[in-house]
């Protein structure tokens, strides 16, 4: 199964991280990354890996970027492991990959997460099981507020072995990377309208998802027993909703005052 995927990896000023990534992908015979423009030494630490085939691509939206990387960079492959640059891919996880044998029905597997800040694993975690890999062929990304999501039909069982996220960039480049997210699920939100999840209608109509994110984070979800990476985790959390509500707001005033 191995020698039918080809990992394939977005990067933007990753230095902090695709080192890591790269080095737990040695069992690959080609890995997939797709810069988009990156000036901090992303592409040299890339460079270091022999079985790492750099693209650069400007980068318009999440979707786009992921199609490119996995629809037009020559992959040969069947199988595409679809990584963010913060994903650290462990010995059980490859060895249960290698033990696959898929049949036709299914095409793709999910993948759930252990969220790690700076190194140090958490309780708390929220970060959903994503779809990581799957057959080339049958999946296509479309925008979703400010990620992508893939598209795809079949069959999509969870491995049992589970993926660490663990994002070392500084505070201040997560701050502007919200800032971002939250802009563009903010745009999402708005145009929803009235199909909204619980959550989506307490970031919108009474927004309060700042307040309770992190008490759920620290007392339902026990991160307080994680010391001051379960408070740091929990504070990133509520300033996340708060600038998706802030921004939120802001789109529906103006939309106001233009009517």
């Amino acid at each position: 199964m191995l020698a039918d995927i080809t990992p394939v990896i977005l990067t933007y000023n990753e230095a902090a991280n695709i080192g890591r990534c790269l080095e737990r992908l040695s069992w690959a015979k080609r890995i997939i990354v797709v810069d988009s423009g990156s000036n901090d030494a992303t592409v040299e630490i890339c460079g270091c890996f022999p079985n790492v085939i750099l693209q650069s691509r400007v980068f318009d939206c999440h979707a786009n970027q992921w199609n490119f990387a996995v629809h037009e960079t020559h992959i040969d492959t069947d199988w595409v492991l679809a990584l963010d640059a913060d994903y650290m891919v462990g010995k059980k996880f490859v060895d249960e990959v290698a033990s696959l044998r898929p049949e036709e029905s299914i095409t793709g597997y999910r993948a759930a997460f252990d969220y790690a800040l700076i190194g140090k694993r958490l309780r708390c975690g929220i970060y959903p099981p994503v779809v990581v890999l799957f057959r080339r062929c049958r999946g296509r990304y479309m925008q979703d507020g400010h990620t992508q999501r893939l598209e795809i039909d079949g069959k999509i069982p969870l491995v049992k072995a589970r993926i660490v996220h663990d994002d070392r960039k500084t505070p201040k480049r997560w701050v502007q990377s919200q800032i971002a997210y939250a802009q563009l699920e903010a745009e999402r939100l708005y145009a929803l309208k009235m199909s909204r999840s619980l959550r989506d209608r307490l970031r919108t109509t009474v927004p309060v998802s700042w307040f309770l994110m992190p008490i759920y984070l620290l007392l339902v979800r026990r991160g307080i027993l994680d010391g001051r990476a379960g408070w740091s985790y929990a504070l990133q959390r509520c300033i996340a909703e708060a600038m998706i509500s802030l921004f939120y707001f802001h789109r529906v005033s103006l939309a106001n005052l233009k009517t």
